[in-house]
């Protein structure tokens, strides 16, 4: 045992309550057992570990076995809450608050040191939810995933807000532009500021006392452009968002925000119009779509698979994968077998090296869609996938159908076509029988890991962020 433990303080616990069911003062235990009561007092409180001639001593003083004074079990409810309040005061989560620990003296009634505990516990779940770890992250996706499944990845609530306020900055066709965000934001009390100094873990940080957003000068590598920034920065105020209690509701905010800003640069109403156009005319094609907005392919990808179930009637999949078969991000409501390990997650699984949206990667053309039908278990699918980089890495965009309808799109006339029996392990995953006679036991590959899938975020106001970082910023702004 080591001073301060919660056995030597179970054991203190223990000794004080039966040296009071015996009557017993400190002075006349200690007498007893051959020490001085300050000595034993010691003991008591959990700062020194007693020899084992002195517990030996003390049972015999206190007429009770050795084991049932030893027992790990705190001797009664007040004890428990005692020694739970002592726990939770030792550990980092109160020292990080700053404040003086509570001693659970006899002045404290059973109800006060209850509500003591409880506040320790709820600080210590909320703490612990915020961390995110990956169980949780995965658990989380995969629980936004099928909810937004069950809406045809459709938020109509969104879609309407998001109109009204494109609308009112007087927006009328074409790509939504920069000074219509900046109206946009006005109409909310905000200005737009440009600065190069943003916290590395922030994309934006709005000023809530001063009505600024702050962005940085220029696009961050991924696509992500200026004015959907922006627009996430407002959507957050618009929807009403406060700090996330949990990382799922993280989730769902971020979720909400790139939704809205997506609803705002393709606007409902006109995307429809020209998606069903394109249809009618046999035409969709997810790079006319991009370039008729002004926006990245991945966002009008997404953005597709928001309108397509509800307004163009056909189920879909969207898949973006990184370089080296990983699925980064995904969705599906036609059928299409993801991958997805034992819990249902599919973030970081390996996608199918026969579906195009790795097969893309083989292509010298990287400049337009790549089709293919892939012949699946599920049936046969169609997909149009665009490759492009990231300063970090490579990935793909693939947008995919049942095969009864490509008939809809450009590109549905390719020759092009696979097979994939996924998760079948000779599809795709083991080696021929020969290689893996001449090289099984022989290799020892060195993985590249993904240092993100093991990592928890950073626990803060907002996970991932570094609230220090942040003040700071807006502090050294303020003055400006």
């Amino acid at each position: 045992m080591k001073a301060g433990s919660p056995d030597l303080a179970t054991l203190g616990h223990r000794i004080r309550h039966f040296r009071g069911e015996r009557g017993l003062t400190l002075d006349q235990l200690g007498a007893a057992v051959g020490m001085a009561g300050s000595q034993l007092s010691l003991i008591e409180n959990g700062k020194r570990e007693p020899k084992l001639s002195t517990l030996d001593a003390l049972a015999a003083a206190l007429d009770v076995e050795l084991a049932e004074l030893l027992s790990r079990e705190a001797p009664s409810r007040r004890a428990a809450l005692e020694l739970e309040l002592g726990r939770a005061q030792s550990g980092h989560l109160y020292a990080s608050l700053g404040l003086p620990p509570i001693k659970a003296s006899r002045g404290i009634t059973d109800e006060t040191l209850e509500a003591i505990v409880g506040i320790h516990r709820e600080l210590q779940r909320r703490a612990t939810e915020a961390i995110a770890t990956p169980e949780e992250a995965r658990r989380a996706n995969t629980e936004l995933r099928e909810r937004m499944r069950e809406r045809a990845n459709f938020l109509p609530e969104i879609e309407t807000l998001a109109e009204e306020q494109v609308r009112a900055s007087g927006h009328r066709s074409g790509a939504l532009t920069h000074r219509e965000v900046s109206v946009m934001a006005e109409r909310l009390g905000f200005q737009l500021f440009y600065v190069d100094d943003l916290p590395d873990s922030t994309r934006s940080i709005s000023d809530l006392s001063n009505g600024r957003i702050y962005l940085p000068p220029a696009s961050i590598p991924g696509g992500h452009g200026l004015r959907s920034m922006a627009l996430q920065a407002m959507a957050h105020r618009l929807l009403g968002h406060t700090p996330p209690a949990s990382y799922t509701e993280f989730l769902w905010q971020r979720l909400e925000i790139n939704y809205f800003a997506a609803a705002c640069l393709m606007p409902q109403d006109a995307s429809v119009a020209f998606l069903q156009e394109a249809k009618k005319e046999k035409r969709l094609a997810i790079e006319d779509f991009r370039d008729a907005f002004g926006v990245t392919h991945e966002a009008a990808a997404l953005r597709f698979t928001n309108l397509a179930t509800s307004h163009l009637d056909m189920t879909l999949h969207f898949l973006r994968v990184a370089g080296d078969g990983a699925l980064l991000k995904g969705y599906e409501n036609d059928g299409l077998p993801l991958p997805t390990d034992v819990t249902g997650s599919i973030e970081g699984q390996w996608v199918c090296k026969k579906w195009s949206a790795r097969t893309a990667f083989a292509h010298t053309n990287r400049t337009t869609e790549n089709y293919q039908y892939t012949d699946t278990p599920a049936g046969t699918f169609w997909c149009a996938t665009q490759t492009g980089r990231t300063d970090a890495a490579e990935f793909s965009i693939t947008v995919g159908v049942p095969f009864a309808q490509a008939k809809w799109f450009r590109g549905r006339e390719t020759t092009l076509r696979a097979v994939s029996t996924c998760p079948d392990e000779s599809c795709c995953r083991s080696a021929p029988s020969e290689l893996a006679e001449r090289w099984a036991g022989r290799a020892w590959p060195s993985a590249r890991l993904h240092a993100h899938v093991l990592s928890p975020l950073p626990s803060g106001t907002f996970p991932g962020v570094d609230d220090a970082s942040v003040y700071q910023f807006l502090e050294a702004h303020a003055e400006q």
